[in-house]
């Protein structure tokens, strides 16, 4: 139950992250239990922050969620998805109020950059807070789960791992971090190759690849030695190591979607000539490695050190509309928390 009083209105922020052993498939999609583990890298200034207030009395609308996006009323889509997952906290902390979200990103909807992970993570932090909850990480994980896959991991700072879990309803499935932001001097650069939404959502995608790809199985089964790879790389500030195992899990999992009935192919040729030039990076003696995410766009992960001459050698690819160079970034935190001026 809650212990505060309401309303009360709670602002969170969440980092997107990006994941360099790849999360691809579920084993439940109500409960959106992963069919295997994954790690990633949360950002900092590419992100999520979301407002939460529940409401009292018919002041604050006509009774029910009101929800805004990007400064306007959300879609339908989006609506309802948040209006379910307001549900879960609801039902958690015994409310039976309306909320009002309101939530803007710094990271494009929808475009392949992680944009729901960051979003449900900020938006489960502030709303278990404007519930009068007080959760743990690990908790906040599992809830944030239930919005998104991958805002499991958002919940925290720097590398992340992601665990499949084995439990029917999901109690194992959450997230924990591998080293914080401040652990290791890394940069990753982010090569925007298009604008604009994505042709297939990632969750549709996954479920027709794990319907009709003939390599979704061995895909699936190749999960754990990556991560096992991953994990020793980071705790010996392995890069190249590092490096090897997220570019080898990105192309499988795309090999993967390719061999779906019909294909999905999220590359564009600017995503092509941006994996060339991180080969030719590399042999130049630049440490770099690239990743690519259900979308167009190109990760490059490498060294500090390195990092302006890689992000100059991807903005003068051919294709490539502008490049971002981002630092590891915090876990979801919370940056505003007051009383409703409206109660």
């Amino acid at each position: 139950m809650t212990d505060i009083a309401l309303p009360h209105s709670v602002t969170a922020r969440a980092g997107t992250n990006i994941a360099l052993v790849k999360y691809w498939g579920k084993r439940d999609a109500d409960l959106n239990l992963p069919a295997a583990g994954s790690l990633s890298l949360t950002l900092a200034d590419l992100g999520s922050e979301t407002t939460v207030r529940f409401a009292r009395n018919s002041a604050d609308g006509d009774g029910g969620d009101r929800v805004f996006f990007g400064g306007s009323v959300a879609d339908a889509r989006f609506t309802e998805r948040v209006r379910s997952f307001i549900d879960l906290v609801r039902a958690r902390a015994g409310l039976r109020l309306p909320a009002t979200v309101v939530t803007n990103n710094t990271v494009p909807t929808a475009a392949g950059l992680a944009s729901s992970a960051a979003g449900f993570a900020a938006m489960a932090l502030a709303a278990s807070r404007a519930a009068g909850l007080h959760l743990s990480p690990s908790e906040l994980s599992q809830l944030a789960r239930r919005g998104s896959g991958s805002a499991a991991r958002s919940i925290f700072g720097g590398f992340a791992e992601m665990e499949a879990g084995l439990a029917a309803d999901g109690s194992d499935a959450v997230a924990h971090q591998l080293l914080d932001e401040n652990a290791w001097d890394i940069r990753l650069c982010v090569a925007i190759t298009a604008e604009g939404p994505k042709a297939i959502g990632s969750s549709a995608a996954m479920k027709l690849t794990a319907r009709t790809s003939p390599y979704y199985a061995n895909w699936v089964a190749s999960v754990p030695t990556d991560l096992d790879e991953a994990r020793t790389a980071l705790h010996t500030h392995d890069l190249g190591r590092l490096g090897t195992v997220a570019e080898r899990s990105a192309m499988r999992m795309h090999a993967c979607a390719m061999g779906a009935d019909p294909f999905i192919l999220y590359w564009n040729p600017a995503t092509l000539a941006a994996i060339a030039t991180v080969k030719q990076l590399r042999a130049a003696a630049v440490q770099a490695y690239f990743t690519i995410d259900a979308g167009p766009h190109v990760k490059v992960l490498c060294a500090t050190a390195d990092a302006e001459r890689t992000q100059a050698a991807l903005a003068s690819t051919p294709g490539v509309m502008r490049v971002l160079l981002l630092a590891p970034g915090p876990g979801a935190h919370i940056i505003k928390e007051e009383p409703s001026r409206n109660p």
